[in-house]
């Protein structure tokens, strides 16, 4: 396993790390499987698993906490986000002052632990003053719940705003961006995000690096029955272009080359960037874990990201 810093900060991060989206705290995976994919996890050198209190309405939170209880805390980077409503109450959603003191005690309770290392803005929020969230993240970090804090999916000029009020207040600045950046979903992040988040000090974690399964060559020959884009139509409509497949395909031999697997290959190509510090994945059985974990050694050479470029830019 490799570990960068986070943005600027001090603590570091595995480049590969596990998420609870989808998967866990939802049913979607046997407790017992859950329990030896976190295990396998933890044993392959991953130290960063991301949450977020929505992800089965605080599900994941209580299942992954209670799995990494087993393990002492000061080898985990733990993360979760707030934002999204957690129930019909007016004010149980968004960045207030009031959400943001609320959801980190419910959140660190469902996780077992008396801190989280990273707590992320789940998305911008239009109707409460970037001031305002950024003085609640400083007194959580000042009261020791967080120890960093960031942003997902947030705009560059979003973040630049963030970034220069927390300036102007001498308050704690946002040292991490959890954006969607693959293969297949690039420009956001190459074109706005990094030229901006790395000068400045903010990493990246991003998330969906394998585009839900599309990148590890699974869909070649068609959408199988009770496969993730068979089950849910929105990651189908999102990913599964009969362009994008058919790019995935002419991606093999290069892989092949390498002698590694296409989720290898497309890890690694994400990880190319120094300004991305992990990529966020999710299994459903060990071995994908023990796959995904090995794109950490995996170092690119100019010809070969070319030859990618190539195939990812074609018609």
């Amino acid at each position: 396993m490799q570990y960068r810093r986070l943005g600027n900060a001090g603590m570091k991060v595995s480049t590969i790390a596990l998420g609870g989206w989808i998967n866990f705290g939802e049913g979607k995976v046997a407790a017992d499987a859950a329990r030896q994919i976190i295990l396998t996890a933890y044993e392959q050198g991953i130290n960063f698993f991301d949450l977020a209190d929505i992800y089965g309405k605080g599900g994941a939170e209580r299942q992954m906490g209670q799995l990494l209880r087993q393990f002492p805390r000061h080898t985990l980077v733990i993360s979760t986000k707030l934002f999204w409503p957690m129930s019909d109450d007016v004010n149980d959603r968004g960045l207030s002052r009031k959400h943001i003191i609320e959801s980190i005690d419910k959140s660190l309770q469902r996780l077992q632990t008396d801190y989280v290392d990273i707590y992320f803005c789940h998305r911008p929020d239009p109707e409460t003053p970037i001031l305002e969230t950024a003085r609640a993240m400083t007194d959580l970090i000042r009261q020791g719940k967080v120890l960093y804090w960031g942003t997902s999916e947030w705009e560059a000029g979003q973040i630049q705003e963030l970034l220069h009020i927390c300036q102007k207040y001498n308050l704690y600045e946002p040292k991490a961006e959890q954006p969607h950046y693959s293969m297949v979903y690039r420009e956001r992040v190459e074109e706005e995000l990094l030229p901006m988040t790395e000068p400045n000090g903010v990493g990246l974690v991003v998330f969906s690096p394998l585009a839900m399964g599309l990148l590890t060559g699974k869909y070649d020959q068609g959408i199988g029955p009770d496969t993730r884009f068979d089950r849910e139509a929105w990651a189908k409509e999102r990913f599964a272009s009969d362009k994008n497949v058919a790019k995935v395909r002419r991606l093999k031999p290069i892989a092949d080359e390498l002698g590694i697997t296409r989720a290898q290959l497309a890890l690694a190509w994400t990880l190319r960037h120094t300004g991305v510090n992990s990529a966020i994945t999710s299994a459903t059985r060990p071995s994908q874990v023990v796959d995904n974990v090995a794109a950490a050694d995996v170092t690119l050479t100019e010809d070969v990201i070319t030859a990618i470029d190539n195939i990812l830019s074609s018609s």
